[in-house]
């Protein structure tokens, strides 16, 4: 199963997320949930260091993707990461036994 974690601040922005495990529902190389959810979350790390230029503490490895802003979190990046968010949880909706998404607020 594929477990997600998001970060927000008490005032409700995203500060960061944590993707972490594998879907299992296909054989490697062939898994498009993994693959859906790899490209949601790479796409928006992807987004806030290169398109707004913005500081990160940020982790990628196989079945583990973490990222958490340094620099405040503002509308720009909640754009991104509530986007990747949505689709995060499409494929939640599609998909409930293999990824689950749990949200903490700070």
């Amino acid at each position: 199963m594929i477990k997600i974690q998001i970060f927000r601040q008490s005032e409700g922005y995203v500060t960061g997320f944590e993707v972490k495990g594998h879907s299992n529902t296909a054989d490697y190389g062939q898994d498009i949930v993994c693959a859906a959810v790899s490209a949601l979350a790479q796409t928006a790390l992807l987004g806030l260091g290169q398109y707004l230029h913005r500081d990160m503490d940020y982790r990628v490895k196989s079945g583990d993707l973490y990222t958490v802003l340094k620099d405040a979190p503002d509308d720009l990046t909640d754009a991104i990461l509530e986007t990747m968010i949505l689709g995060l949880k499409e494929i939640e909706n599609i998909n409930p036994k293999s990824i689950h998404i749990l949200e903490h607020r700070r």
